[in-house]
């Protein structure tokens, strides 16, 4: 099986769901009634222009924000029900987050940057560590473990951050404009290692403006004002 498989489900629904924020009198309505679901194992891009709701909707699949209406089932379990400490079990237990801007503790090293969460997950020192070795040694980078992100380039320091977000074996990878802040090259080096973990069954989302890195997603989900405005198949290369 490839070492970056996943092994828990990674099946998402959501159901007219809508989120308002207020302000004062003044209400926006950031989600209008989105329905879609995603099956284990697809990988799926969402674009859309500014305030096109792509970045709440990626806070609500992040179990980091609840709907204001609707339903969002992760693997069944119901996201709107739950309280603070469950939604933070629940990304702990089941998410991987990617960022544009890696997210690295700059004072730390790339092996106990990769551990972290596991240390979170209050799993025992020396198991963190060998585990968060063998993800590193899975992204390319086991030679680089005591290394520092300011010691490693900024595909590298991606490399560090995809590996700590697959070091709890989530059942969903979620990645925000994963290749942001990195040259062309680069970005296809990271496309390819993100092509590599849903090969072996993992769930990916990626949020990202950029259709050349869309197209390597198998389906793209387009939003604008809102509402999923289409639903339409990637090239998946």
């Amino acid at each position: 099986m490839n070492s970056l498989a996943g092994t828990t489900q990674g099946t998402i629904v959501c159901r007219d769901v809508t989120k308002t924020y207020s302000s004062g009198a003044l209400e926006v309505q950031a989600l209008r009634g989105v329905s879609f679901s995603i099956g284990r194992g697809e990988y799926v891009a969402i674009m859309g222009p500014s305030g096109s709701g792509k970045s709440t909707l990626m806070n609500l699949l992040g179990c980091l924000d609840r709907p204001t209406s609707g339903t969002y089932l992760l693997d069944g379990i119901d996201v709107g029900t739950l309280d603070d400490n469950a939604l933070a079990a629940i990304r702990l237990k089941k998410l991987g987050f990617v960022f544009q801007g890696f997210n690295l503790l700059a004072r730390t090293s790339a092996l106990k940057n990769v551990a972290l969460p596991l240390f979170y997950a209050g799993v025992p020192g020396a198991k963190r560590l060998a585990e968060a070795e063998r993800r590193l040694t899975e992204v390319g980078l086991g030679e680089r473990a005591e290394h520092k992100p300011n010691e490693l380039s900024g595909g590298q320091q991606q490399r560090v951050a995809i590996a700590r977000a697959l070091v709890n074996d989530p059942s969903v990878l979620l990645a925000d404009e994963p290749t942001g802040n990195l040259d062309s090259q680069t970005s296809e080096e990271i496309m390819t290692l993100f092509a590599r973990v849903n090969a072996g069954g993992r769930t990916i989302i990626m949020v990202t403006h950029d259709l050349e890195v869309a197209r390597h997603a198998k389906r793209i989900i387009r939003m604008k004002d809102g509402e999923i405005v289409a639903d339409e198949r990637g090239s998946g290369v």
